[in-house]
């Protein structure tokens, strides 16, 4: 996989998380730079961790698949582009109200496992293609580290729309990326 690759799939993992930093975003009267760059860290670090179990995972069982593993990496990675897709073509539902102190951290955790769980299934992926792994978590990282920091920054000023079609905008990414995988490996092959 190359840099401009991984850098498609490092935007398209750090969409739902930025889709999610908006939403929070909308709930602050005025955003510091410190918290929305905290934030970011937490949604990053967590999301750079998702694609390395993900690999580990994936390297467990890929000598098992390995006639297969360009379907698999497909599979997995178009029907995370749908599924980014159907979410982003949800209506949103009653305005975010603001939280507790105690439960703003749970809340965020919750949110950044949740919103990485599409991460460990491209860790998943990547278990099957000639990657360095460790890059490939670093860039997520760094990507979801900056679009959550933008977030929720802009998220009070931006609403959930643009949220919407930065999902939508990951799924379609997801969905190119997993066609040209199985492109290339049906030519290859």
């Amino acid at each position: 996989m190359n840099i401009l690759t991984l850098s498609l799939l490092s935007l398209a993992m750090s969409t739902d998380a930025f889709a999610a930093s908006i939403g929070k975003g909308t709930s602050l009267k005025y955003p510091r730079l410190i918290n929305a760059l905290k934030l970011g860290l937490i949604f990053g670090c967590i999301e750079a961790i998702a694609p390395l179990i993900g690999w580990f995972i994936g390297s467990a069982g890929s000598a098992y698949v390995a006639a297969w593993d360009h379907w698999i990496a497909f599979v997995l990675l178009v029907a995370l582009g749908v599924h980014m897709l159907i979410e982003s073509a949800k209506e949103s539902g009653a305005q975010p109200q603001p939280e507790t102190k105690k439960r703003t951290l749970l809340a965020t955790l919750l949110t950044a496992i949740g919103t990485s769980i599409d991460a460990l299934t491209v860790g998943i992926s990547l278990a099957f293609l000639n990657v360095n792994i460790y890059l490939a978590a670093a860039m997520i990282g760094l990507a979801t580290t900056i679009m959550v920091t933008i977030g929720s920054l802009l998220g009070h000023v931006l609403g959930a729309m643009v949220g919407k079609k930065a999902e939508a905008f990951g799924g379609i990414t997801l969905i190119i990326i997993g066609l040209w995988i199985l492109y290339s490996h049906l030519i290859a092959g």
